[in-house]
């Protein structure tokens, strides 16, 4: 085992002012939520972003639970997601009784294939969500085209996707609805946390109600009723007022948190070209419609037992390297509700998939430390073979 420092997978990062907005939060006397942080956070999206309404909440999870309810989903409703994602994304609307019909991965990129999604509509389908995986678009133009075609919602599933740009729109703004992540691992972060994105009008007063648990209080508290009475469903979706403070100093950073990933992804993509080129390994593809957020690294390895051996290996010099999803059409939860269609393109990421460190504070020597173990891997690969 190395003696060397370990290099964590992920480490959240502090700004500088997350402590002191905390505190001014706490001077305030407002800390369950909808106060000045939460307020700034949410115009933040809705002015940077073109975003109609912005509604902060207490995951990305709880923000898609929020966009699978305003859908009014009935039983055996038929919800088009992708099988490489988080089961988040699926559980927003099974919870409502939707079946969930699975789409596959691109063949050049984990995202899910539009040019697949047709076949997949029928007469019982509401919508389709689209994951930006790893903060890179999906085809936004041909998903928001089949969803008018068939008088569908899209849902963009956008937890990884802060500012990224589908052909220099924002990722979030496109579709009818969309959900954010600050969960620690993203790259604005407030430990856990997320925002509901309404692009279509007729869901802005809805889902304001389900945020405040089936009420109208927000309205109230603006004078706009007269009672603050029970009026729909909804449930405890609205995020703490500390959560926003911490939030809000990460998101006065932003251009500095994105410089400083995109510095590290760039560095990791330009010492790795090599081998790539040698055909040890691919690299991610970003195509020409999509500026991402550099929000995650990998590699694609030739086999799975090559890909256990890499991460083994970085393991042996103290330095974590992860996996990620394992496809949910063949989970088991989901299996004997799938159709039994093979989605050979998204098995293929799962099997094959790596992920490297890049966080903030991740230091050039730790990078050239992992780009050399990287490299000394395949040197005995090449020596072996």
């Amino acid at each position: 085992m190395s003696l060397l420092a370990s290099i964590p997978f992920n480490k959240p990062y502090l700004s500088g002012q997350e402590l002191a907005y905390i505190q001014q939060a706490l001077r305030n006397g407002k800390l369950s939520g909808n106060g000045w942080f939460t307020q700034q956070c949410q115009r933040f999206f809705e002015q940077r972003y073109g975003i109609r309404k912005a509604l902060l909440t207490t995951s990305g999870t709880a923000a898609l639970e929020m966009a699978a309810l305003l859908l009014d989903l009935q039983p055996d409703d038929e919800v088009i997601i992708p099988t490489f994602t988080f089961t988040s994304t699926a559980n927003a609307f099974v919870l409502r009784g939707a079946h969930i019909v699975f789409a596959d991965s691109l063949p050049e990129h984990p995202n899910l294939d539009a040019a697949q999604l047709e076949s997949l509509i029928t007469s019982r389908t509401r919508a389709i969500v689209v994951v930006h995986y790893a903060g890179v678009a999906c085809d936004m133009t041909a998903v928001m085209q089949l969803a008018q075609r068939y008088n569908l919602f899209v849902i963009e599933d956008a937890a990884q996707a802060i500012d990224s740009y589908y052909q220099r729109r924002p990722l979030g703004s496109i579709g009818h609805l969309a959900a954010f992540s600050f969960h620690e691992t993203k790259n604005v972060i407030a430990g856990e946390g997320g925002l509901l994105a309404i692009n279509d009008a007729q869901f802005q007063v809805r889902a304001e109600i389900i945020w405040e648990k089936g009420t109208n209080r927000a309205a109230y508290f603006r004078g706009e009723t007269a009672r603050y009475q029970w009026v729909d469903v909804g449930s405890s979706y609205l995020a703490s007022e500390l959560n926003a403070a911490y939030l809000w100093a990460q998101l006065e950073n932003l251009a500095s948190i994105q410089t400083q990933r995109q510095q590290q992804w760039e560095q990791y993509y330009s010492a790795l070209a090599p081998l790539a080129a040698a055909n040890f390994f691919s690299l991610p593809t970003v195509p020409s419609y999509a500026l991402h957020n550099w929000h995650i690294f990998y590699l694609l390895c030739r086999t799975d037992e090559e890909r256990t051996a890499l991460i083994q290996h970085l393991g042996a010099h103290n330095i974590l390297a992860v996996f990620h999803y394992q496809t949910l059409h063949d989970s088991p939860f989901y299996t004997a509700r799938h159709d039994g269609r093979k989605l050979p393109n998204a098995s293929f990421y799962a099997d094959h998939l790596v992920r490297l460190p890049l966080f903030f504070e991740l230091t050039p020597a730790d990078q050239q430390r992992i780009i050399k173990v990287i490299q000394e891997f395949y040197a005995l690969v090449a020596n072996n073979s």
